[in-house]
């Protein structure tokens, strides 16, 4: 017995001490990233389109592919709406756009089988927009599913009325649903395609029992279970246009000196400043690895401040002038930071004309 203690405590002995000999510490910093797609403000009109319903030349061929792969006579084309509409209305909420129209008898086909097809010929896409006076055009390009069921039988016991165990088999249905979706968004005034996006998804669905019924629920709530994710994949293709808060990694030296380790509690505590003055202190000793890990530091509480530039100067003399290899990663880290919110700022700057725009008209 005593050996096996020992087995279960030399890993957590060795854990604690690798915790406690950490030479860093891990915090996270809110950050607002650029949105992922970006339209200027000259697009103020948008219209949907659903390009995904197969031509009628390759009709055949996707109505044996949904045979084959047991999908539901209209689940495509019903999921498509679905995400289609969730897409329209989460647009409409933001208020970004003057006008949001699903432009639901605009005949676009694509060839079907899952297949993302080729963009637009500009001529459509003018010819589009200009009969609907919009500014770009969002198209659902392609939207598939693909369907795999588990079925199996398991031999069981059940208790009878009288509690005597009775052999029976119990049937089990695994229901797996990959769904493919593809979208573009056409700026017909610059001749660029705004976004390319492909996502996959998966619903899963189970059922058991005794009855086959039970396990065929499985197949049932399938459809239900493709729906709802079919409309949260609207809403999440409307976020791809907004800027988004997100939160990013970093970790910070909290060994050294005395300094470091009573800048740690006070970094926990969240007396950040107070925490800064310390490492500042630091960064003239005369052990290079000291002083290049209160510089490394210094570039965490810039960053933490806002002021990347800065952060960028620390980080670099804390490799350049110290060695610490951390600062070089970090200084590509915050050069990428500092793309961003450039990028950002150019996005305020376009969504700010809108609101002048607006302003002027009233």
């Amino acid at each position: 017995m005593r050996i096996h203690v020992k087995a279960l405590l030399l890993p957590m002995v060795i854990g604690l001490l690798f915790m406690s000999c950490a030479s860093t510490n891990e915090l996270t910093i809110p950050v607002t990233q650029p949105a992922t797609v970006f339209l200027p403000a000259s697009i103020q009109k948008v219209g949907l389109v659903d390009r995904s319903l197969p031509s009628e030349k390759n009709r055949t061929a996707d109505e044996i592919d949904k045979i084959l792969s047991i999908e539901g006579k209209n689940l495509d084309k019903e999921a498509a709406g679905h995400a289609l509409m969730s897409l329209t209305e989460e647009l409409k909420v933001t208020e970004r756009f003057e006008s949001v129209q699903y432009l639901e008898n605009v005949p676009l086909r694509s060839p079907g089988l899952g297949v993302h097809p080729a963009a637009l010929p500009w001529e459509k896409v003018n010819e589009i927009c200009e009969t609907h006076g919009i500014d770009a055009l969002f198209t659902l390009s392609f939207f598939d599913t693909d369907t795999k069921v588990d079925y199996t039988t398991v031999p069981v016991t059940i208790k009878g009325p009288l509690g005597v165990e009775i052999p029976t088999v119990e049937h089990r249905a695994q229901v797996s649903t990959l769904i493919k979706t593809g979208w573009r968004i056409y700026d017909p005034q610059q001749k660029l395609i705004r976004d390319e996006c492909i996502e996959f998804n998966t619903a899963n669905s189970s059922g058991a029992g005794i009855n086959p019924v039970k396990a065929i629920e499985a197949i049932v709530n399938r459809k239900e279970l493709v729906l709802k994710i079919s409309q949260d994949l609207g809403q999440r293709y409307a976020s791809r246009i907004f800027p988004y808060h997100t939160r990013v990694r970093r970790d910070y030296f909290v060994r050294g000196t005395d300094n470091f380790k009573k800048g740690m509690r006070l970094a926990r505590t969240g007396y950040w400043q107070r925490a800064a003055e310390l490492w500042e202190a630091e960064v003239g000793n005369s052990n290079d690895k000291v002083a290049g890990r209160a510089c490394y530091n210094m570039a965490i509480i810039n960053e933490i401040n806002g002021n990347l530039d800065e952060a960028v100067e620390w980080a670099s003399r804390s490799y350049s002038e110290y060695r610490i290899r951390r600062g070089l990663d970090y200084v590509r880290t915050l050069e990428y930071r500092i793309r961003s919110e450039q990028a950002l700022q150019y996005q305020m700057e376009e969504q700010s004309k809108k609101i002048s725009g607006l302003i002027e008209d009233e």
